[in-house]
């Protein structure tokens, strides 16, 4: 046995790249054990993943953690968003899921925008305006495309649904995942009629509902994990809801999460429906709502633009006088999905330094445009804005935050807050606790807090005004007429 305090739990993150899993003390919120496996993203017009490989990396990620799964006495799995998963009616795939950053469904979106009352209409009744990265748009892109795959669709899920359901054997997902689809109605909190309708959805194919704190199922026999038949499972919910619970985030702080995507929200009591489309008006995990603006292009295409100039991704250099978009699998903040990187200001003097800073400036600045729109009048200007994700540790980062922020910048010491935030909702099954209060008392945001220096106003404004400048061609987007 381990010398844990309390009773473990196991908390899952499934990304976009990998999937890991950390056996975690209810008591205390040590990580006892953990591991971690890859997955793989096809590359070209479309971002499509085999679910069976999030399944066969979770095993390999729990082998990774030895005798202290075996223990567990409750799991939880947190996963990335909107991702479109079919199943036919063996429970087995019917195609590779559609991932978040597949933006193939960006026609169907305008379309489905148009047909079912316009942005304010979408924004009043589901919370958010969907993009190509919405569940809703994918499915409608799948029906246009490929037919015959969606006659052989028994269940839909997302990319949590699909292992949760795996380890039990049910169907369920939670409020947070689903208020990405773009079929869940924030009003009412219940699956959307019409929307299903508008796009030949049978609602007897989706998972059913699992309030928070309530118990989706228990780990059933026939499976190759080292859980015990009977292991409680959570509902679970998506990556930024999970890490929003990781924090044990009260309502008015800013977060921002430097990942393969970039995203900025906080938590608030108050439902959200942003008509323009920048703010998507999710839920939370525990019952409150998580006001968010996501970006496509953030650690990993300012590190691609860092291997095309040959450097590290650290060696940036100060310049005033070029402004580079990272667009480079399209951009959902600002909605330009067809868009491609964007170079302007390039001198014969311009260094190597200078461009990777301006990468990290464009990708920035993105989320930061954002960041007012997402915080509420009870949110508190002068609070820290926690910096999370991969990215968060990273020294050039942190500073290009902290100067075209202009506000101080707290970098919590707890790593995998997606998995941590799982493992909160799994020990709250165990201690009766509201998931939210856990990982206070495990003191998750706890980390040093770096000064604020005056906001570069300059940047930010010549970025704005090559971003308006260049809007038309960047619609258009590349190969275009």
């Amino acid at each position: 046995m381990s010398a844990a305090e309390g009773p473990l739990v196991v908390g899952v993150d499934t990304s976009t790249q990998s999937t890991k899993a950390l056996v975690v003390d209810a008591a205390t919120g040590q990580v006892v054990a953990s591991g971690q496996a890859p997955h793989t993203v096809s590359s070209g017009a479309g971002r499509e993943s085999d679910p069976r490989q999030w399944w066969d990396a979770l095993r390999e990620a729990l082998h990774q953690c030895g005798d202290a799964a075996r223990e567990a006495a409750a799991v939880s799995v947190g996963g990335q968003q909107h991702g479109l998963v079919t199943l036919d009616a063996r429970g087995e795939p019917v195609r590779p899921a559609l991932l978040w950053n597949d933006v193939r469904s960006a026609p169907q979106a305008r379309r489905l925008i148009e047909e079912l009352g316009g942005p304010k209409g979408w924004a009043e009744r589901t919370g958010s305006v969907p993009s190509a990265s919405f569940t809703v748009t994918k499915w409608a892109w799948l029906a246009e495309h490929e037919p015959e795959a969606v006659r052989a669709v028994k269940a839909v899920r997302l990319p949590h649904d699909y292992l949760t359901e795996r380890l039990t054997g049910e169907g369920t997902t939670d409020r947070g995942d689903a208020s990405g689809t773009g079929w869940w109605a924030s009003g009412t909190e219940a699956y959307d009629e019409e929307t299903l309708a508008r796009v030949g959805l049978d609602p007897a194919l989706l998972p059913r509902l699992v309030r928070p704190g309530e118990v989706a199922g228990t780990v059933r026999d026939g499976h190759d994990l080292p859980f015990s038949k009977g292991t409680l499972v959570a509902a679970g919910t998506g990556d930024n809801a999970a890490a929003a619970l990781g924090l044990g985030l009260r309502p008015g702080v800013p977060v921002m999460s430097l990942g393969t995507s970039g995203t900025v929200y906080a938590v608030s009591r108050h439902r959200f429906a942003d008509p323009t489309g920048t703010v998507a008006g999710f839920a939370d995990a525990r019952g409150d709502w998580l006001p968010l603006a996501c970006t496509l292009n953030c650690t990993l295409a300012v590190d691609r633009v860092a291997a095309l100039v040959g450097l590290d991704r650290e060696a940036v250099e100060p310049g005033t006088g070029v402004t580079l978009l990272p667009y480079l699998d399209g951009e959902r903040t600002p909605n330009l999905p067809r868009s491609s990187g964007l170079l302007h200001g390039l001198r014969h003097d311009t260094t190597a330094g200078q461009l990777l800073q301006a990468a990290y400036d464009g990708a920035v600045h993105s989320l930061l445009g954002a960041l007012d729109l997402v915080l509420d009048a009870d949110a508190d200007p002068s609070a820290p804005l926690l910096l999370i994700g991969g990215g968060a540790r990273g020294k050039a980062w942190q500073q290009t935050v902290r100067r075209l922020s202009g506000r101080p910048v707290q970098i919590p010491e707890a790593r995998e807050l997606v998995a941590l935030g799982a493992a909160a909702q799994a020990a709250g099954l165990l201690t009766g606790e509201a998931a939210a209060a856990v990982p206070r008392r495990w003191k998750t945001s706890a980390g040093p807090v770096l000064d604020a220096v005056e906001r570069d106003e300059a940047t930010l404004a010549r970025i704005s005004g090559v971003l308006s400048d260049a809007a038309p061609l960047l619609e258009r987007g590349p190969g275009s007429d």
